[in-house]
């Protein structure tokens, strides 16, 4: 219902007060003609129109769920039990039962004038709304007629949702926000949409939206209704009521205060967890009953049932919007950073929130005299960028945090050289790709895939710490042996959710045990392995399309397919160490602060085991060295070296260590 100003509400109430007056006079007359023993139906005066603009609630009431005459004045008859003082002595003295001070069916059509019974009927408009609702009685006639309280809150001039949907409602932001350039196009998309099937759909279809990015898809649909002039409501699709009575009563609340309030509802299906078959039920039961206008937010396309349906795909910001999105967002802030908004962009792939949230964080916290440091706003700015793109992996992935630097890798340089060309690659791709036009040129491909293979203990993590170090980008552990499922398609849907939930940037993905998931083609021998492949292509799928650094590890390199091999940038061997090479991880095992005494790391050397193994031993040999509060000696060293060794069911052989402690 639309509502005026302050002259508007007092003209309204004075309508809606005389409108219950000739109601309280009719019962009136009616009790006269009860205690005369007169057998004849009261009169009811006409109720002449308003001349209000707009019209008044009551009119609007009328207006919006077709009401009569009759069906007005019954409206008014339980809504003077609210609002008129002694209303119940009148209800009491008109039906001449002491038993009965509350308005009934019965006393309105002996009461208001033109009886009409069908009024009563479940799909007659006050019971088919829950305009009023009945009570107790030993016949429907006779029985408690109250007015719905949401219905009455509307007659005074109240907006207020109906407490029982307010419990399913999520709130929504008060303020308009900034929309990047294709959203706000949707929004207009959406608006031609609505006010074009309005005239030519006697049920407006639903529209959806539907993609990853949450927070852009419920700005979209906020806009839209502003852009409209409509209310709204956003209730959590996981809180739907799973009984079809319930449910059922939830649509025609949903219906009601369309026409009460022209407040459209937005289905935030979102939050709804994978394999909730009860939800999913609900959700498309409601759109299908459900005659009102409604937003539906998705992250997958829903299929079209019974009610037309109008899909619209929302994707995150395109780089050249986020920069437009960044300079409008810092303001004058954005002349400091020198051309910095590219790098931010190149890393993290935000939305139009989060960077707004990014630079309200960077304003508050930035000093003036700090403002014009270039230098310190690009950290705060990266910094912050970090925290709001970081992804929400769950039970999927592990945040390593670690200090590993060049300095702790012991690689041959072929292979370091390698490493250092993956930094270019992620440092330089906006620059290659858009500046230059690689982008253009294919969609596929533009993300970097890298392969780390070798024996366990050689580097791999480590390598993998000291990138994202080097970037400054969070690092994320996804297991595939966790990842990989039996059942047939849960694996995609669990690398689904890996990058869905990164895709914000600002991490490197790295895929621990990629043996797990790669096989030979020559190998397959049945729809399982056939399927297998299908899972293997819908992971470098990903990770060709993913703005980040992926990561693949596996102990044997030969086990891959060359086909798979193909589609993967960069492929680094993490061979064992030999003997200079392990000279060296011993070198660096120590930190510098570590008391050590008399370490002959040529003799130590001749383990033969690999820089895990290496950095285990010289970690537990600095327990056992703290404990005796002594330095760490040859023969500390010795004592953690048999504890390894039996970890891995190795013998310690002479040869190994001969010569390098005192027997």
């Amino acid at each position: 219902m639309q509502i005026g100003d302050g002259a508007w509400m007092e003209a309204n109430g004075r309508y809606l007060h005389g409108a219950i007056a000739r109601v309280q006079a009719a019962l009136e007359q009616q009790k006269r003609l009860l205690e005369k023993g007169d057998e004849e139906s009261a009169e009811i005066a006409e109720l002449p129109p308003s001349k209000l603009s707009p019209p008044t609630t009551l009119e609007q009431l009328c207006q919006a769920f077709g009401l009569n005459s009759f069906e007005r004045d019954v409206v008014l008859l339980c809504a003077g039990m609210e609002l008129v003082p002694g209303w119940e002595q009148l209800c009491v003295a008109a039906q001449g039962n002491p038993q009965r001070n509350y308005p009934t069916f019965q006393l309105a059509m002996t009461a208001l004038g033109q009886p009409q019974w069908q009024a009563l009927q479940p799909q007659a408009a006050l019971r088919r709304w829950q305009l009023v609702e009945l009570g107790p009685g030993n016949a429907l006639s006779h029985s408690l007629l109250r007015l719905d309280e949401q219905v009455l809150h509307a007659l005074l001039g109240g907006q207020g949702v109906d407490e029982r949907l307010a419990r399913f409602q999520i709130p929504t932001p008060r303020g308009g926000q900034a929309l990047a350039p294709a959203h706000q196009q949707l929004v207009d998309q959406m608006t031609q949409v609505w006010v074009h099937a309005s005239e030519a759909q006697p049920v407006l279809p639903s529209l959806q939206l539907w993609g990853e990015d949450a927070e852009s898809k419920q700005a979209i649909a906020l806009a839209v209704c502003a852009q409209l002039g409509l209310a709204r409501m956003m209730l959590a699709a996981e809180m739907l009521p799973t009984d079809p009575q319930q449910l059922t009563h939830l649509c025609s609340l949903c219906d009601r205060e369309w026409w009460l309030h022209e407040r459209v509802l937005i289905l935030n299906c979102d939050c709804l967890s994978h394999g909730h078959a009860e939800a999913e039920q609900a959700i498309a039961r409601l759109l299908d009953i459900l005659t009102s206008p409604v937003i539906v937010l998705t992250r997958e396309r829903r299929p079209q049932r019974s009610r037309l349906t109008v899909a619209f795909a929302v994707a995150r910001p395109h780089p050249t919007e986020q920069r437009l999105l960044w300079q409008r967002a810092l303001g004058e802030l954005s002349e400091a950073l020198n051309g910095q908004i590219d790098q931010l962009v190149s890393h993290f792939n935000l939305n139009a929130a989060a960077i707004q949230g990014v630079c309200l964080r960077v304003q508050s916290d930035l000093t003036e005299a700090a403002a014009g440091e270039p230098t310190l706003l690009t950290e705060q700015l990266w910094t912050y960028c970090r925290d709001q793109a970081r992804p929400r992996l769950d039970d999927l992935a592990q945040q390593i945090r670690s200090p590993a630097s060049w300095e702790d890798l012991v690689l041959a340089e072929r292979e370091m050289q390698v490493l250092k060309e993956m930094v270019v690659h992620v440092r330089q791709r906006t620059q290659v790709y858009e500046a230059w036009g690689f982008g253009g040129k294919s969609g596929r491909g533009l993300g970097i895939a890298a392969l780390f293979a070798g024996t366990s203990g050689t580097g791999k993590t480590l390598a993998a710490e000291v990138l994202a170090n080097t970037l400054q980008l969070d690092l994320y552990r996804i297991d595939l042996s966790s990842v990989v499922s039996k059942y047939i398609g849960e694996t995609e849907k669990n690398l689904r959710r890996v990058f869905d939930a990164a895709e914000g940037g600002g991490a490197v993905l790295l895929f621990d045990e990629a043996d797990a998931l790669f096989g030979k083609r020559s190998e397959v021998k049945d729809s399982h392995d056939r399927h297998a492949n299908i899972e293997v292509s819908y992971l470098l799928q990903r990770m060709e399309a993913y703005r980040g650094l992926a990561i693949l590890t596996t102990n044997l390199k030969s086990a891959l397919d060359q086909a798979f091999l193909r589609r993967i940038r960069f492929i680094v061997q993490f061979p064992f160490p030999n003997v200079s090479q392990r000279a060296e991880i011993w070198r660096r095992a120590f930190p510098p602060q570590t008391p050590t005494q008399e370490l002959d790391y040529k003799k130590l050397a001749m383990l033969s085991v690999a820089g895990g193994n290496i950095a285990n031993i010289a970690l537990n040999a600095a327990f056992v060295a703290a404990e005796a509060n002594e330095p760490v000696k040859m023969q500390t060293i010795l004592r953690a070296v048999q504890s390894e060794y039996v970890k891995l069911e190795r013998p310690l052989t002479d040869g190994e260590v001969r010569g390098w402690v005192q027997k």
